[in-house]
């Protein structure tokens, strides 16, 4: 598969604004040129609980717009949780500009989040709590558990459920390239799914070659068995019936013990490097 986020053939990008996927829940969805015709979600989410939630803070390309979208669904001063994922930066790109705009706002991350993210700018720990998986912080009307996803390309990933909804946020996990016409499973054409659904979630998890296949299951299952109604990844279509949340599982235990997918090479940066110079059609 090309590198999802290289291809050179322009296409227009669309601006979807915010989508509900379960009551009080919204999914604020971007997305980045991919191959010709597709691309790469980039997502977060809101979720409007008595203590409104900010969930993961977008890419710093997509900031503008990524706040745009935030602040029409809750007021800042009405923010009191900002969770982060993990510290990549395509999960923290509006994270100074919320904390600045959101003066109730506590951040929930970890330890080793911090660790990383003060090498490259200051963070204040008197507006943070620290969360591991398996713990959980009060948002006023329900409880919210941090878990582990079963694909990330971190130490300091965490995902979170929402048992009142039956959400999960994924992460990284459960990627797949879009053709741009909406957020849901459904939305993307069963090939581009089964062709790129592999290859990137491979890409972002190469030691699934090194797992023993059973432990793995294991691991999988244990979060499965929440039970999620609802699936929304960063970097795929959100699921909304069993059976697709099911298959999703499925596919990446399968992964376990098997050779990661190949990532692009010379080849095809030489030929991303050739389409930039290739004269423009009249």
């Amino acid at each position: 598969m090309s590198d999802p986020t290289t291809s050179v053939p322009a296409t227009p990008v669309p601006t979807p604004g915010p989508v509900a996927v379960a009551p009080e829940t919204f999914l604020i969805p971007h997305l980045v040129p991919a191959q010709p015709g597709t691309f790469l979600p980039v997502n977060s989410l809101v979720i409007r609980a008595d203590e409104p939630v900010i969930v993961d803070t977008g890419a710093p390309i997509h900031r503008e717009t990524w706040l745009e979208q935030v602040f029409s669904l809750v007021d800042p001063e009405d923010v009191r949780w900002v969770f982060l994922s993990h510290d990549d930066g395509d999960h923290r790109g509006g994270l100074q500009t919320v904390l600045r705009e959101c003066p109730n706002a506590t951040l929930v991350t970890n330890w080793f989040s911090v660790e990383r993210m003060v090498l490259e700018e200051e963070l204040p720990l008197d507006r943070m709590i620290w969360r591991e998986r398996q713990e959980s912080f009060d948002a006023g009307d329900r409880i919210l558990h941090l878990v582990q996803p079963p694909v990330f390309d971190g130490p300091t990933t965490r995902g979170l459920f929402d048992p009142s909804t039956g959400v999960l946020w994924a992460v990284d996990a459960f990627a797949a390239l879009a053709d741009g016409s909406g957020p849901w499973l459904e939305d993307v054409p069963g090939d581009l799914y089964d062709q790129t659904f592999r290859d990137l979630n491979s890409f972002v998890s190469p030691w699934h070659q090194w797992l023993d296949p059973e432990r793995y299951r294991a691991h999988a299952r244990q979060l499965q068995a929440y039970g999620a109604r609802v699936v929304a990844s960063a970097h795929g279509p959100v699921h909304t019936r069993p059976e697709t949340i099911n298959d999703a599982y499925d596919r990446v235990i399968a992964m376990a013990g098997e050779p990661p997918s190949a990532t692009p090479g010379q080849a095809v940066l030489d030929e991303i490097l050739a389409a930039a110079k290739a004269p423009v059609p009249a």
